[in-house]
């Protein structure tokens, strides 16, 4: 077999594992109870930036509740263009952060996304996000179903 048509049949079988990740397969995501998906989320609030334009951080508990593992796969803030999990960690004897994998909780697992560690960051914040205010913090887990938990507004000199 020549380069030529190797190099065609692996592009051919590294693109199949990818075909499902299209979206038009994708289960729909829909807006669930803690008893559907598990999670209760509690003491959520998003903190403004301090400056204008920057991303917000949300923090909160999640608590698996029900009796299967569960998986997040991404959260949302209403108001924001996107929102992306991450964690703070130590890289070569510094604390950096970056994005997070989906953290998986076994039936009764808490985790709190909290200043210095585990947080949603909300990006492109809308103008009517204001401290003082409410917004909405939805978390999706795999399989598409979703909970959804209001969020306190807090300036960015407030209590986190």
């Amino acid at each position: 077999m020549n380069f030529a048509r190797f190099a065609g049949l692996a592009l051919l079988a590294a693109a199949l594992p990818l075909a499902g990740c299209t979206g038009g397969n994708a289960p729909s995501e829909t807006s669930a109870d803690k008893s559907e998906t598990g999670l209760e989320i509690t003491n959520a609030r998003l903190v403004l930036p301090a400056v204008s334009g920057n991303p917000g951080a949300v923090y909160f508990n999640v608590e698996n509740k029900g009796d299967r593992n569960v998986a997040i796969r991404s959260a949302s803030v209403k108001g924001a263009s996107s929102a992306m999990m991450h964690e703070m960690a130590e890289w070569d004897g510094e604390m950096v952060m970056g994005e997070m994998g989906p953290p998986m909780l076994q039936p009764g697992d808490k985790v709190s996304f909290e200043p210095g560690g585990k947080h949603v960051m909300a990006f492109d914040l809308d103008s009517s996000l204001v401290a003082g205010g409410k917004t909405e913090l939805t978390l999706t887990i795999a399989g598409g179903k979703s909970v959804t938990a209001e969020a306190d507004i807090k300036g960015p000199g407030d209590e986190r």
